[in-house]
C-alpha cells in the first residue's frame, strides 16, 4: 500500500521541515511513503473564504485517483489513540491500494472535498498551526509503523 500525504502550501519553518524529512525517511523503512505539496494560492486577500476552499479543493481533488482510500486530518474527526491508529493502518494495509492523508488550507475543506472522502480523523481536540499538524502528524505515522512490528518506540 502507497501512503500519501497532501499539503496546501509548504512547510515553511525550517525546524518543522527537518523534524517532517526525518520522519518521511524513517516511514520508508516500513512503507512507501510521499508528501504532495499543494502550491498556496496567490492574491487570497481578494477571495472569500469560501472561494479559497473551493480552489483549493480542486485542486486536491486533482491529487486524486479514484480508488483512493482518501482521510481528511479534521479538527470535526474520530480521534484515536497511537495503538488504535496503529491497528488503523494495519486493517488499511488490507483494504487500499493507495492511502492518502489530507491537510487542508487555512479554512479547511471545500463540499467537493469532504463528499470525496471515505474517512475523518482529528489528531487532537485542541488547535495546532497547519506547519506542526505535518510535524504531528508524520511523527504518528512512524509510531504507527514501529507499533506494528513491535519495535520499542512507544511505550504504554
Amino acid at each position: 500500500m502507497k501512503t500519501l500525504l497532501i499539503l496546501v502550501g509548504k512547510t515553511t519553518d525550517k525546524h518543522f521541515a527537518a523534524g517532517i524529512n526525518d520522519y518521511v525517511e524513517r516511514i520508508g523503512h516500513y512503507m512507501p511513503f510521499e508528501i504532495v505539496t499543494i502550491p498556496e494560492l496567490k492574491n487570497t486577500k481578494s477571495l472569500t473564504e469560501e472561494q479559497q476552499k473551493s480552489l483549493e479543493g480542486d485542486l486536491i481533488l486533482k491529487q486524486l485517483q479514484p480508488s483512493d482510500t482518501v482521510v481528511l486530518l479534521d479538527e470535526h474527526g474520530r480521534e484515536l489513540r497511537s495503538l488504535e491508529f496503529a491497528r488503523w493502518i494495519e486493517q488499511k494495509r488490507n483494504t487500499a491500494r493507495r492511502l492518502v492523508f489530507v491537510v487542508g488550507g487555512p479554512y479547511g475543506f471545500s463540499k467537493e472535498v469532504y463528499a470525496r472522502c471515505n474517512e475523518q480523523l482529528s489528531l487532537s481536540k485542541m488547535t495546532f498551526s497547519h506547519q506542526m499538524i505535518r510535524l504531528i502528524f508524520t511523527e504518528q505515522v512512524y509510531r504507527a509503523c514501529t507499533i506494528i512490528k513491535g519495535e520499542p518506540y512507544h511505550h504504554e
